[in-house]
């Protein structure tokens, strides 16, 4: 049998406001080449089809057009929801789609209830675990508010059903593996790191195609080949060194497994490069970073003039910078200490931050800001003065970290 595994395809998303759509549609027409051209019995597809629970019209477009393509040469496809996706919006249709070989599972009734593939060595079972929030589905399980309590619940209605249908199994799901290495790009389903699940709960199956984390890999700890297929397109700069890809499988008569990886077309290389300003535009060595997407992180004493505008007349598609200037690394005590040294004054707490981030103001920026502050003052006092204008208005929320 052998298999085609993708997933994270975030249709919709940009790369930090680079536009992607015409990349992902590529990526599309490529993914059904590619299917077809292996004659693959399946794809499967894990989870967070679309990068809204709304997604853009576009987006719908190119989905429905790869599955139709995928349907019309005869590939079964198997599609399971992510934590991005809207479970109703995905499943909509889905009882008319399996009627045309695209199985679209977005609900916990039927995860016992597999996509059944036969090839000559006889039938394989490939049940579709879709994401599951905790908080929506562990009182119809009967289980605790966690991941692993809900995936546990899950994989024992899927062992009672491989008792009485024995054969070889596999199952695609949308979830964090303990021992998976995680990427800025991924939505974080975990709370306090008690949401990761074990690998061992997949022991006993022959292949576990999963989603969510973007980089490619296989997890240890269990019986079955757990894997990760990882994102095609990058959509982070944490993504810098990943190999995008997807997943071919083949499974043999007695279940075991043979992956390759098929690296995927992508619009652009990324990169990230560190330096002081004047010497990132002469460096010989990256010239080979000059059509890159960049994030730029910038060393300098102060900030530099127009550093976008220099940037990009050597690399055009410079999408994120960063000012760190060396040794400017302080404890958040020694921060404290010094906000509290400027007193409450707040054209001197001004001036603080303005040397904190970006060098001592000249006399120029600091009457700007002095300007800015009067008059924001002089605005306050007006709004003051009007009776009752400001009674009983709400106090202004306040974030911490990690809210």
């Amino acid at each position: 049998m052998r298999l085609l595994h993708t997933s994270d395809w975030h249709l919709g998303r940009s790369f930090h406001r680079a536009d992607l759509t015409s990349a992902q549609g590529d990526f599309l027409d490529w993914l059904v080449q590619l299917a077809v051209a292996r004659e693959v019995d399946a794809v499967l597809v894990a989870g967070d089809i679309f990068d809204r629970a709304v997604p853009s019209v576009d987006a719908v477009s190119i989905a429905s057009r790869a599955l139709a393509q995928l349907a019309a040469a005869g590939v079964t496809v198997v599609v399971t929801s992510g934590n991005h996706d809207s479970a109703t919006r995905l499943g909509f249709g889905s009882e008319l789609a399996t009627a045309a070989g695209v199985h679209v599972r977005t609900r916990l009734e039927g995860v016992d209830q597999p996509v059944t593939l036969t090839d000559d060595h006889g039938p394989l079972h490939v049940y579709p675990i879709p994401y599951l929030d905790p908080d929506v589905v562990h009182t119809a399980l009967g289980v605790g508010r966690s991941h692993a309590d809900v995936f546990g619940a899950v994989m024992e209605r899927i062992a009672s059903h491989r008792e009485a249908n024995p054969g070889r199994a596999i199952a695609v799901g949308h979830a964090f593996v303990t021992g998976g290495a995680p990427s800025d790009s991924e939505r974080d389903i975990r709370v306090g790191g008690v949401n990761d699940i074990s690998a061992s709960l997949f022991d006993g199956l022959d292949y576990v195609a999963l989603g969510h984390l973007h980089g490619a890999q296989i997890v240890a700890g269990s019986s079955a080949v757990v894997r990760y297929s990882g994102s095609p397109l990058a959509y982070s700069f944490s993504e810098v060194g990943h190999r995008k890809s997807v997943t071919l499988v083949e499974i043999d008569a007695e279940g075991q497994v043979r992956c390759e990886i098929v690296e995927t077309p992508v619009p652009r290389s990324i990169a990230t490069i560190r330096g002081r300003l004047d010497d990132l535009l002469v460096d010989p060595l990256l010239a080979v970073h000059e059509s890159a997407w960049l994030q730029v992180t910038l060393t300098d004493d102060r900030r530099p003039d127009a550093p976008l505008e220099r940037l990009r007349r050597r690399f055009p598609h410079v999408l994120v910078i960063e000012f760190r200037p060396e040794g400017a690394g302080v404890t958040v005590a020694a921060d404290l200490a010094r906000l509290r040294s400027v007193g409450s004054d707040p054209v001197e707490v001004g001036r603080a931050f303005l040397a904190y981030v970006a060098g001592e103001p000249d006399d120029t920026e600091m009457s700007v800001f002095a300007s800015a502050e009067e008059s924001a003052r002089g605005r306050g006092e007006a709004l003051h003065a009007l009776p009752g204008a400001v009674s009983g208005a709400p106090e202004p929320a306040v974030q911490s970290e990690g809210s």
